[in-house]
């Protein structure tokens, strides 16, 4: 059973090819350096903000990248596919 992603929880963000392209011609237009990035990738995320109080509500976050940058997601919805958050894995 999922749970609502509140203000401050920290999930995992799958990254889209079109995440890519941005993050990508981001970093060069800014001279920003970071490890490479690919579609399918999983990276740490805070929520900033709810778009409602059901499950199904998207959200709004803020990625942080293997580098000195972020990526801004937003409208997000939660799932196992490309530009979905997960809950990170209980181990």
């Amino acid at each position: 059973m999922s749970q609502l992603a509140t203000i401050g929880r920290i999930v995992h963000y799958k990254l889209s090819d079109t995440d890519v392209a941005i993050i990508r011609d981001r970093r060069i237009s800014t001279r920003t350096s970071g490890n490479s990035v690919a579609a399918g990738d999983v990276f740490p995320a805070i929520v900033i903000r709810r778009w409602g109080d059901t499950l199904e509500s998207s959200i709004q976050l803020q990625v942080f990248l293997d580098g000195n940058d972020t990526f801004w997601a937003t409208s997000v919805s939660e799932g196992d596919g490309e530009r979905q958050w997960s809950w990170p894995p209980r181990v």
